[in-house]
């Protein structure tokens, strides 16, 4: 194992994190604004009855 697998294996890893943090990060904003148009919904029907 050459020297440079100690600089491109961790940096290899650092880049998959930052990805992982961003798709992931952008999912729980996608569900969290459909939780919250879910309330809307429910909430416009419980008073349009």
């Amino acid at each position: 194992m050459s020297s440079t697998h100690f600089i491109f294996i961790p940096a290899v890893l650092l880049v998959g994190v930052v990805i992982g943090w961003v798709l992931g990060s952008r999912a729980a904003r996608d569900a969290y604004a459909m939780e919250l148009k879910r309330r809307e919904e429910r909430a416009q029907r419980k008073t349009g009855r």
